[in-house]
C-alpha cells in the first residue's frame, strides 16, 4: 500500500511545513524530500534509525544531512494518510517537548477540522 502524505495547514491555509522548507538549503530539502518519499513508501514500516514513535500518536521523521538533524513530526490518519505537522531543525538530544505539544494540538485540529467537514481528502 501506498500512503498519502498530507502537509497540516492551519484555519488560514498556512503550512508550518512549507514555512520549514523555505528555511532549509537545496540540498539539505532535496533528502529530506527524499526521507518523506521513503515514508510515503514504507508508512508504519519505516522504523529507527528513519523513523520513530515520540507520544500520542506523533511520530518523527529523521534526516541527518550533513551536521545537521532534521526532524519532521506526523501522525497517521485514516487508513493511508500521513499528515506531517512540523518540521525543525533538531539542537538537542531529544525532540524539544514543545515541538511535540505543538504536534498534538495540530492532530486535535486538523481531526476536529476533517470532522466538521472543512477538510477535504
Amino acid at each position: 500500500m501506498k500512503y498519502e502524505i498530507v502537509f497540516y495547514t492551519n484555519k488560514r491555509g498556512d503550512s508550518p511545513v512549507d514555512d520549514f522548507f523555505d528555511t532549509l538549503p537545496g540540498k539539505a530539502r532535496a533528502k529530506v524530500m527524499a526521507f518523506i518519499s521513503l515514508l510515503e513508501e514504507k508508512g508504519p514500516f519505516l522504523k529507527r534509525p528513519y523513523a520513530d514513535l515520540l507520544r500520542d500518536g506523533i511520530r518523527e521523521l529523521r534526516v541527518q544531512f550533513s551536521p545537521n538533524q532534521y526532524r519532521l513530526l506526523y501522525f497517521f490518519f485514516l487508513r493511508n494518510r500521513i499528515v506531517i505537522t512540523s518540521g525543525s531543525t533538531k539542537k538537542t538530544r531529544k525532540v524539544p517537548a514543545g515541538e511535540i505539544e505543538k504536534a498534538i494540538l495540530r492532530k486535535k485540529d486538523f481531526i476536529n477540522r476533517y470532522k466538521r467537514g472543512e477538510i477535504k481528502l
